[in-house]
């Protein structure tokens, strides 16, 4: 997992004690808490917004002992002024949640509580489903021949193929597929399961079809690098690590290929996978060690999914259904 190379910030509206805990902060989170570097230059960006703001609704540059003296309505009107800026429900919530690490962390430190912070509810968010791919096409998608008349070169379909053959069919994160190494991945006949590493740095064992393996083979068959054992499984079209967004691009080829909404990413092929899974009767404690979510009430969201085939079970598994 990245983690960042320089979190030092420049924030020009705080003092100058508060600059240095926050620089310790973010040096923590991507030491410790081994959080990617994405995640914390959103939580650097979170916090600096709420600081700009608190200095310009005070008036003054923000120091460690103003932030003792923060009530709950200055951070509602911090709430109430990204919210006349545009900011969703979805985009509150996370800010409110980087503020709120960095409060701990000056808990932690020995720099006071912020209780202010913790009177103000998480802003509502509108909840949405995710939108899985019918299985016909989640299939398809990952047949080379779809592509066969785009000017690419062999190797690089059958890359892509492989790709999005283990996101559909091992519920992988774009991101736990790419950091794949040759080595985590068995020849075909060799093992059926591989070990990713997922958010949190935390490692799972999913299974893997034999059809998938097969397609992963083809791609190291005619690959023209070399496929050195700590080498990355998937490379770019000069050999080092895949760009996500290589496969998001050729998921849109195929999406236009196949008539499918905007809505089809790569990202949907792992709502794919559990959604095909629970409709099958996998159970949702299975489905969550499979997909590594830490709660299952995130694994809990599919089964809004496919709430008809549930309730077909309710009746005809109950005890009292008959009566």
């Amino acid at each position: 997992m990245s983690k960042p190379t320089n979190p030092t910030v420049d924030l020009p509206f705080t003092a100058p004690d508060v600059a240095a805990e926050i620089n310790s902060w973010l040096s923590h989170l991507g030491a410790e808490r081994r959080m990617s570097a994405k995640t914390v230059d959103a939580y650097r960006r979170d916090v600096r917004q709420f600081l700009d703001f608190l200095a310009m609704h005070f008036g003054s540059r923000v120091t460690l002992a103003a932030m003792q003296d923060i009530a709950a309505q200055d951070v509602r009107a911090f709430m109430a002024h990204r919210r006349n800026e545009g900011a969703s429900g979805r985009s509150l919530m996370r800010s409110l949640a980087g503020i709120r690490s960095f409060a701990r962390f000056l808990e932690w430190q020995g720099n006071g509580r912020l209780g202010a912070l913790a009177a103000i509810r998480a802003p509502k968010t509108a909840k949405t489903l995710p939108k899985p791919l019918a299985i016909v096409p989640a299939k398809r998608l990952s047949d080379p021949s779809l592509r066969a008349s785009e000017e690419r070169a062999p190797w690089v379909l059958a890359r892509d193929a492989a790709v999005l053959a283990l996101l559909y069919g091992s519920g992988l994160r774009i991101s736990e597929a790419l950091s794949l190494k040759v080595k985590d991945i068995p020849a075909p006949g060799r093992g059926d399961t591989i070990v990713v590493t997922g958010k949190g740095n935390k490692t799972r064992m999913v299974p893997v079809l034999l059809p998938v393996l097969q397609l992963v083979a083809d791609y190291f068959a005619i690959c023209p690098y070399e496929r050195a054992s700590d080498a990355p499984a998937f490379v770019g079209a000069k050999g080092g690590p895949l760009s996500p967004r290589i496969i998001q691009l050729a998921m849109a080829g195929l999406r236009n290929a196949l008539n499918l909404p905007e809505t089809a990413t790569p990202h949907a092929l792992r709502h794919s996978f559990a959604s095909h899974l629970l409709a099958r009767g996998g159970d949702l404690r299975s489905i969550q060690e499979l997909l590594g979510h830490a709660s299952l009430s995130t694994t809990q969201v599919y089964t809004a999914v496919d709430a008809d085939r549930l309730m077909q079970v309710y009746r005809s598994a109950h005890p009292r259904a008959a009566t």
